[in-house]
């Protein structure tokens, strides 16, 4: 990876970060196309290690005001999902994962430009955490059925129980990926070296998240995910 593609992905991997902890999800929906495209065997591994210490310090700030029985049920949805996920990154070539990416990445946003909004009971918690665990374990983006489910969560409550949430359910799919071999030298190195820009973005997001527009910040994420998607799909087929 070339200084340029590196300080990309650095600059990427601050703002998801930032996003994450504003607004409850945006590391794997920003992050995970652009390392697909630059490297798409750093997928999904970089960015869930680097979500996973992303979420450990939202739950750490916030922890108090997340909806335990909530997680826990999405996070029972999860562990099926995570087996499927594993099993996809285990039988999948790195090219066809790098257009799952985009897949996940543009139907995410496609269903929340919808504006469904399921009733967040038992049933569509559970279903929403298979979703997430599949997709959260091959592509990294497990957050728009999260999202969706628990849109009508109020802010601070919002962070705090996706964030729970994900950060058990990341550990669940890392360790499914390191029992698939999927935990490499080169992800782990990278990680270390887009670590500081996750660090970056968590001290800058408590500052500015009480400046952000909300609406318009979802926006632009999304935005800026789609375009990134729509490169990626481009360079499968060059």
């Amino acid at each position: 990876m070339s200084l340029p593609e590196f300080t990309l992905l650095f600059i990427t991997v601050a703002i998801g970060s930032l996003l994450q902890v504003a607004i409850g999800f945006g590391l794997g929906l920003l992050a995970a196309p652009v390392i697909a495209i630059l490297d798409p065997s750093l997928t999904p591994v970089v960015v869930l290690l680097l979500a996973t210490g992303v979420t450990a310090a939202v739950v750490a700030l916030e922890g108090g005001h997340a909806d335990i029985r909530g997680a826990g049920w999405a996070l029972v949805g999860r562990v099926p999902g995570v087996v499927g996920g594993a099993a996809l990154v285990a039988v999948l070539p790195a090219r066809h994962l790098a257009f799952l990416v985009a897949v996940v990445v543009l139907l995410g946003v496609a269903v929340s430009l919808r504006g469904f909004v399921p009733r967040p009971g038992r049933r569509s918690v559970l279903l929403a955490g298979l979703v997430s665990g599949v997709m959260g374990t091959a592509t990294s983006i497990g957050g728009p059925p999260m999202a969706m489910v628990w849109q009508r969560l109020s802010g601070p409550k919002l962070r705090s129980t996706m964030s729970g949430f994900f950060l058990a359910g990341s550990a669940m799919s890392l360790a499914s990926l390191a029992a698939t071999g999927a935990v490499h030298k080169d992800s782990l190195r990278y990680t270390a070296l887009l670590a500081p820009a996750a660090v970056i973005g968590v001290l800058l997001a408590r500052p500015l998240s009480g400046r952000l527009d909300m609406r318009r910040t979802r926006a632009a994420a999304m935005g800026l995910a789609v375009a990134s998607a729509t490169v990626l799909v481009i360079q499968q087929f060059l």
